[in-house]
């Protein structure tokens, strides 16, 4: 069994043209490859294929009338959707192939062929609502796959550690008691949603747990986060699946926020999040947000080298940041509320 595969959407990916001087650019992707190669010569990673993801498999997450608009459009000749959200002519393809690029990761893992995976494509996706693009996402990549794995009677965990809430992957789940959403994010950040008190609806309680983090918290405060807020929380749910929102723009040297994590402290929430699942083959991670290359780099072979359980070559663990007195106070108000 190989420790990880690794699905890109590479030269598909990089069709996906956002402009000059956006920072969600297909350098991203070369940038994350470096990352791969130094474990897949290691033979810790096995790069394989991904497939685009069908109308279909789409539906359980998106309007109809959502994907039928975003492909005339990007059919036309793309442009900005919105002031952050820009298609050029190939995006589609590549929207495509990242949505898919989970399922195509499910069935290897269910094949038993690796322990995790990783889906490294562009564009990102956990922004992508319903019925609207947003936030450099077109389509939510993450919450394709856990719809289909929810679908087949399969109980989902999704963790995103981006800087920025995932606030189209909540709303998809809001109310599906099979799928439990947890994110670290900066507060206050784009796109504002992400408060404490957001916690699911009337049919999945307590299913959303959001961490918000001030400008500046470093990897421990996350890391108390995860062990003493969430795991009891996931110990009750029982994920039979364990996805990653794989976010690595909370890194220090990520221009776009306020964090100061490093790519050791990914390495040992990968290792935190990947073993919440009931066994091997039944993690996934997903490339979302991070726009410093060289912190992508790093925090890729960080991550994925956590993930195969190998030692970890990484910047040191971060701590002595502020953000441990609010994740204190939500704890000890969930334990309040019986939760």
């Amino acid at each position: 069994m190989t420790p990880v595969v690794v699905l890109s959407s590479g030269v598909v990916g990089a069709g996906h043209d956002t402009g000059w001087g956006h920072p969600e650019r297909a350098e991203r992707l070369r940038a994350v490859d470096e990352g791969v190669a130094t474990l897949e010569r290691e033979g810790a990673v096995e790069r394989r294929e991904g497939r685009p993801a069908t109308i279909e498999e789409l539906a359980l997450v998106h309007d109809p009338g959502y994907l039928a608009q975003l492909e005339r459009f990007i059919g036309s000749g793309g442009g900005p959707i919105d002031a952050d959200t820009r298609v050029s002519s190939r995006s589609w393809d590549a929207a495509l192939l990242a949505a898919g690029s989970g399922l195509a990761a499910t069935g290897l893992l269910e094949a038993g062929e690796a322990a995790a995976a990783f889906v490294a494509v562009r564009p990102p996706g956990h922004h992508a609502e319903r019925q609207r693009a947003m936030g450099f996402c077109l389509l939510n990549n993450v919450a394709v796959t856990a719809a289909a794995l929810a679908a087949r009677g399969r109980r989902v965990l999704i963790v995103d550690w981006d800087v920025h809430h995932g606030n189209g992957t909540q709303d998809i789940f809001w109310d599906d008691p099979r799928v439990m959403y947890v994110s670290t994010h900066e507060w206050p950040l784009y796109p504002g949603t992400g408060r404490p008190d957001e916690t699911g609806g009337a049919m999945a309680p307590g299913t959303v747990i959001n961490v918000p983090l001030p400008e500046g918290a470093t990897g421990d405060v996350a890391r108390f986060a995860l062990d003493d807020l969430v795991a009891p929380a996931v110990e009750a749910f029982a994920p039979d699946w364990v996805l990653i929102s794989a976010g690595f723009d909370a890194h220090r040297r990520d221009p776009l926020a306020g964090l100061e994590w490093s790519s050791g402290d990914y390495a040992d929430l990968a290792a935190t999040v990947a073993s919440w699942a009931p066994g091997p083959g039944r993690v996934i991670a997903f490339l979302e947000g991070g726009y410093d290359l060289e912190a992508l780099t790093g925090s890729t072979r960080a991550t994925l080298s956590a993930l195969a359980g190998m030692p970890v070559l990484a910047e040191a663990a971060t701590s002595g940041g502020p953000g441990r007195r609010q994740v204190a106070a939500q704890i000890a108000g969930r334990s309040r509320l019986g939760e």
